[in-house]
């Protein structure tokens, strides 16, 4: 059974949504038999070639570009006007509309896909043309060391070279002196530098220091999911006296690139992100200069738990289990379509986004290309996906979360330090830590914490770079995408399965949409997000569940690989919730390097983004 059809079946069978009936209806409508053949408006083939070229760029259609590319080279003087003439006429049309907001991501990479094609089919033609055709600009690109994240940086790479810029992108954990001397070599104009981990913010002002300390002159991009406008202001640029520029999306790159290399605006741009920044770096003063309550007074204020108001439930097995292969179509149920959308700039929760007014046509597009390429995936087993899990005997000490070999709890086998809060609004506001929802020893309940590390990327770099090479970025890019939101539903499907052995979700009656809307008991929080923003204690955990035998390893910034990866935390009781550990002071800082036997320079390079004071 499809995936789509499987689940919009489960939905009207199991009650899941309330409309339901409706969407199924739809889909029915859109599903074509044997005896019915959807009719496709082909009435632009009758223009001349190079309208046809033209329009297929504007609408992505690749079915006839081998042709039409052939017919329109014989027509022309050199290869080099057919690039210059009707395509270069589509993509202007594909930049204005997106530029307008008229055209979105997925129809702008489908843009450039058939682009790609075009030049490929045109490029053995060229070869005493090789230098002839003239980019506006040279853009060196990289996910910066350690890190491993790039469909948004993938993306921007497109949207840059549907407007006719020369973009390099060195890929992924690359070094900064890969990322310099590529500079240097290629004689770029301006470097791009994207992550998705905090530890990677580190990184980039180490980038932005050694552009300074050699020299360079070029402007210098920053983006990526964790970056923001405060930190390129604040830890970038202050390294760094060339123009250093927060980009939040694809949208905005292109406005900004050519700023930067239109001499005539760039004194202005340059005025305007100046004026931005500094005002960013004051806000950051004042919020430095806002009180946190010392870690001593913090640890006197927890969540307060009432551990004698129930018996704790114990899981069904303790230790670590192995699932080396999943049906995927039995982790499809449990994907949150609404971050699909998010990955393509497409802003607005599923299926809502099918119908949104702007957005509707190009979400249900992407929509339908990304599950006609998840059958695919799973038809032919393109895609693999793993898990380890485990279940311990625990209890906390203090703000560390301690691990027993076994229910005698008299042998240690590990502890995960956490973080409490220090900034609370009032005296009666908890100072919270994850601590705080695992039982004291000194309560004497035996309680148990859970682990897990999933993945769904096994095969999906693979099968990404093989879309590459055949000049396809569009189906590259939902490849990775797919597998991400894949690694998200598997992660989901077990912590389900994990509250029914745990013992206290055995009752669970919820639909797709409850779970994504977390109404069940207990959390999976993730090293590195807000509630644990420490990404180091990834390390022990994929230490006690051997992650590396279903093909699972850390980075030196501790990204996980394959990127299409999830792993955590399994609480179980229900007073337990996400939160943000927020701003912490250097009292807890020293404390926490302390516990975690690690030197204190190093823990604050780690814990940046959330320290309240400079460490230097």
């Amino acid at each position: 059974i499809r995936p789509d059809l499987l689940q919009h079946v489960e939905d009207v069978i199991f009650n899941r949504r309330a409309d339901a009936t409706e969407r199924m209806v739809r889909f029915a409508g859109g599903v074509t038999g044997a005896g019915q053949k959807r009719e496709v408006d082909l009435a632009w083939r009758d223009a001349g070639v190079d309208a046809r070229l033209s329009h297929a760029l504007v609408h992505g259609i690749v079915e006839f570009i081998e042709a039409d590319v052939e017919e329109a080279r014989q027509q022309h003087t050199r290869p080099l006007d057919v690039i210059e003439g009707p395509l270069m006429d589509g993509m202007k049309v594909v930049g204005d509309l997106f530029g307008d907001g008229k055209m979105f991501l997925p129809q702008v990479v489908k843009s450039a896909r058939a682009m790609k094609r075009a030049v490929n089919i045109l490029e053995p033609y060229m070869a005493s043309e090789k230098n002839a055709r003239s980019a506006r600009g040279t853009i060196v690109m990289a996910t910066v060391k350690g890190d491993v994240h790039d469909i948004g940086k993938n993306i921007v790479g497109v949207v840059l070279g549907c407007n006719n810029y020369e973009v390099i992108d060195l890929g992924v954990m690359v070094p900064c002196e890969t990322i310099l001397s590529t500079a240097r070599e290629k004689g770029a104009d301006i470097v791009g530098l994207s992550g998705l981990i905090t530890p990677s913010l580190d990184e980039m002002v180490y980038v932005a220091r050694e552009m300074e300390r050699g020299g360079m002159r070029l402007p210098l991009l920053i983006g990526g999911a964790t970056t923001s406008k405060q930190h390129t202001a604040v830890k970038v640029a202050p390294n760094y006296r060339e123009s250093t520029v927060h980009v939040a999306d694809a949208s905005r790159v292109v406005g900004v690139v050519s700023s930067l290399l239109d001499e005539e605006k760039k004194p202005g741009f340059d005025a305007e992100n100046q004026k931005l920044q500094n005002g960013l770096r004051e806000l950051h003063e004042q919020r430095l200069e806002s009180p946190l309550i010392p870690y001593r007074r913090a640890k006197q204020r927890p969540y307060n738990v009432d551990w004698d108001e129930r018996e704790l439930a114990r899981p069904a097995f303790l230790g670590r289990r192995v699932v080396n292969e999943f049906d995927l179509t039995e982790i499809v149920p449990f994907i949150d379509w609404t971050f699909f959308f998010l990955a393509w700039e497409l802003k607005g929760r599923y299926p809502a986004i099918l119908d949104h007014p702007k957005y509707g046509a190009a979400a249900r597009e992407v929509f339908a290309n990304g599950e006609e390429l998840l059958q695919k995936i799973i038809d032919k087993g393109q895609l693999t996906a793993r898990a380890v899990r485990g279940y311990w005997p625990a209890n906390s000490d203090d703000d560390d979360i301690v691990l027993f070999t076994d229910e005698t709890r008299t042998q240690e086998l590990m502890r995960f330090n956490m973080l409490r809060q220090q900034r609370t609004s009032t005296e009666s506001t908890p100072a919270r830590s994850l601590a705080d929802f695992v039982a004291p020893i000194e309560s004497g309940k035996s309680d148990f914490i859970g682990t897990f590390a999933v993945t769904a990327g096994i095969g999906a770099n693979e099968l990404a770079a093989q879309y590459e090479r055949e000049g396809d970025d569009y189906n590259a890019i939902l490849v990775k995408a797919l597998a991400d939101r894949l690694a998200e539903a598997l992660a989901e499907m077990l912590h389900k399965r994990s509250r029914a052995e745990w013992g206290y979700g055995e009752s669970e009656d919820l639909s797709n949409e409850d779970l994504i809307r977390e109404r069940y008991d207990g959390i999976r929080p993730a090293f590195g997000y807000p509630a644990c923003p420490d990404h180091t204690e990834k390390r022990k955990l994929f230490e006690l569940l051997q992650a590396a035998d279903i093909g699972m390893n850390l980075t030196e910034s501790c990204a996980m690989t394959p990127a299409a990866s999830v792993s955590g935390l399994y609480f179980a009781h229900p007073d337990a919730r996400y939160f943000s550990v927020g701003r912490i002071d250097r009292d807890q800082v020293e404390d926490y390097a302390h516990r975690k036997g690690m030197d204190l320079k190093v823990v604050e390079r780690w814990l940046q983004p959330n320290l309240a004071y400079d460490p230097n």
